[in-house]
């Protein structure tokens, strides 16, 4: 934990406001920059190991039995989430490329970032209790409150911004169906599998 902790910080110091905007942008109208900061690919890689850090770690704690709990199994999670978000990439420009819609949604693109930022964020701060408490049932619960509290913001967020119609909304309804909940209750499958594996 103190590795992913001192991850956020140095994303946090090589590119001011990675963070912080996650959080401050989440009910403003426009997006907002901090300080025009540019974008800084060792602050972006930070921040990147922070997000799957804290997720695997949710996971095992959420997954792991005793005889499960070590390194190999968390490094082997981390592989998964990295094997599942290039997946998730591939699909991104597959639809991009058939569909040419990244001026359109590139805004969306970032905004997601933010709000992946704050549910790893939040997972992180949850951490120590689920911890302290070790207890499988109420790890799940906080990974759920955490997962739904994401999809509700992502659905919020997509409904501002591009909801003109009724079909508008048919159509973020089955885009956050297809491409954030079955991903992610996927991802639960194959890291409990991954783990019994191990």
């Amino acid at each position: 934990m103190m590795a992913l902790f001192l991850c956020a910080v140095l994303a946090e110091y090589v590119q001011p406001g990675i963070i912080w905007q996650a959080h401050s942008s989440l009910l403003a109208q426009t997006e907002r920059t901090y300080k025009s900061a540019p974008t800084n690919m060792l602050g972006q890689l930070m921040i990147t190991i922070f997000r799957i850090g804290s997720i695997a770690m949710a996971l095992c704690l959420c997954l792991c039995t005793p005889e499960h709990g070590s390194f190999a199994t968390y490094a082997a999670v981390c592989g998964l989430i990295v094997a599942f978000l290039v997946a998730k990439m591939l699909c991104n420009l597959f639809i991009d490329y058939v569909f040419m819609i990244s001026r359109r949604f590139m805004p969306s693109y970032e905004q997601y970032g933010d709000l992946v930022t704050m549910a790893c964020c939040a997972l992180f701060v949850c951490l120590p209790f689920v911890i302290r408490f070790g207890n499988a049932v109420v790890g799940v619960r906080v990974l759920a409150a955490v997962a739904i509290l994401f999809l509700i913001l992502w659905t919020y967020r997509l409904m501002r911004n591009y909801v003109r119609s009724l079909m508008a909304i048919v159509y973020i309804a089955l885009y956050i169906c297809t491409l954030e909940v079955l991903p992610l209750g996927l991802l639960f499958y194959l890291s409990s599998k991954t783990i019994t594996l191990i």
